[in-house]
């Protein structure tokens, strides 16, 4: 077995069941500063959802990819705002609609995000404010979801927690938690069915391109498949970041950039997923609320040289920017692949 690539992170200290004293919280707090600094990857462990639950969330997402019928999965896509009842990103994508840099993505994925409160068949909706559009096959995946949505979302926030302990010690274990109370989180069940060798010159030859992540702090799910997620290195090399039995793959966003005024940087990465097999992921997005305003934090601003790097940004604006250019769409706002 080869040894991980990235550092692993033992979260336990800062979960609500922990007893663990301050001076264990400040141990695991400088693993994670470290971790946050110079790779803005790791491993998570010790995280208290069991090993039953995260199995049965891939498995629920590759029976929706395998074996749903087309036409269920044109029920729920994705269509653009004012189209229908498309609110621009909630709903399944076909291979090739998610557009990174510019260029197609060769994979499918379901999105969805915090609800909002918006009733099906109520639309037009305004960008990210539609119902989310849930899977009926597999048979009780909603409500499996829903529970994983309940633990990832205390996960995130022992994460934020122990996050803020790294940058400025126990005084400030809130100061990401109040930030992300209610956290306009996003959930994504991707699909990779290997890459072709044929794959268009209007493609991006990729499962996924290269990117950072929008918002604060990405919780990944994925099966066994090898040597498919890759992280830019800081000489802009790549590593592989493949999976770990019982572990989550953590990587920070734009918006912790932001906030450590890029002492801790958002790390690029891409997925290339040339093996065999039909590889399947659930990244969680732990995302601050949609009415926060993102600015560096001025202990940050004194330890990256006095000058700040970032203005203050709402991170809904931030998101709908990001979401806006997503897509790849035909005339009547619904995704399309072209062959």
């Amino acid at each position: 077995m080869s040894l991980p690539t990235l550092p692993t992170i033992d979260i336990f200290p800062f979960l609500p069941s922990s007893t663990c004293t301050p001076f264990q919280k400040q141990k695991c707090a400088a693993s994670i500063f470290a971790a946050c600094h110079d790779t803005g990857f790791f491993y998570l462990t010790n995280h208290s959802i069991p090993s039953t639950q995260t199995a049965e969330i891939l498995s629920l997402a590759r029976t929706f990819f395998t074996t749903a019928p087309l036409f269920e999965k044109l029920s729920i896509a994705r269509r653009n705002c004012g189209v229908g009842d498309g609110d621009g990103a909630r709903g399944w994508q076909r291979i090739g609609e998610n557009l990174t840099g510019g260029k197609r993505d060769w994979h499918e994925a379901v999105d969805l995000y915090r609800d909002v409160g918006a009733r099906e068949g109520k639309g037009p909706f305004d960008c990210l404010m539609g119902p989310n559009k849930w899977p009926t096959t597999p048979e009780g995946l909603k409500e499996k979801y829903e529970e994983y949505v309940e633990k990832m979302l205390e996960l995130g926030e022992a994460v934020v927690m122990g996050m803020g302990w790294a940058l400025l010690g126990e005084e400030g274990q809130d100061v990401f938690v109040k930030e992300t109370r209610e956290s306009f989180w996003v959930m994504r069940l991707i699909g990779y069915p290997p890459l072709p060798a044929d794959v268009g010159d209007n493609d991006g030859r990729v499962s996924c391109g290269e990117h950072s992540d929008y918002g604060c702090v990405t919780l990944l799910l994925a099966d066994d498949t090898k040597g498919a997620l890759q992280v830019q290195a800081k000489d802009g090399s790549w590593i592989e970041a493949d999976p770990v039995p019982g572990a989550f793959v953590v990587n920070i966003g734009d918006m912790m950039e932001r906030w450590t005024n890029g002492l801790w940087k958002s790390t690029r990465h891409r997925v290339v997923h040339k093996g065999g097999g039909y590889r399947v992921s659930v990244p969680f997005f732990f995302e601050p609320d949609f009415e926060a305003l993102v600015e560096p934090l001025e202990s940050c601003v004194r330890r990256t040289g006095g000058e700040r790097k970032y203005k203050e940004v709402r991170y809904g604006d931030h998101l709908k920017g990001k979401v806006m250019g997503n897509f790849f769409d035909d005339e009547d706002g619904a995704g399309r692949q072209e062959n």
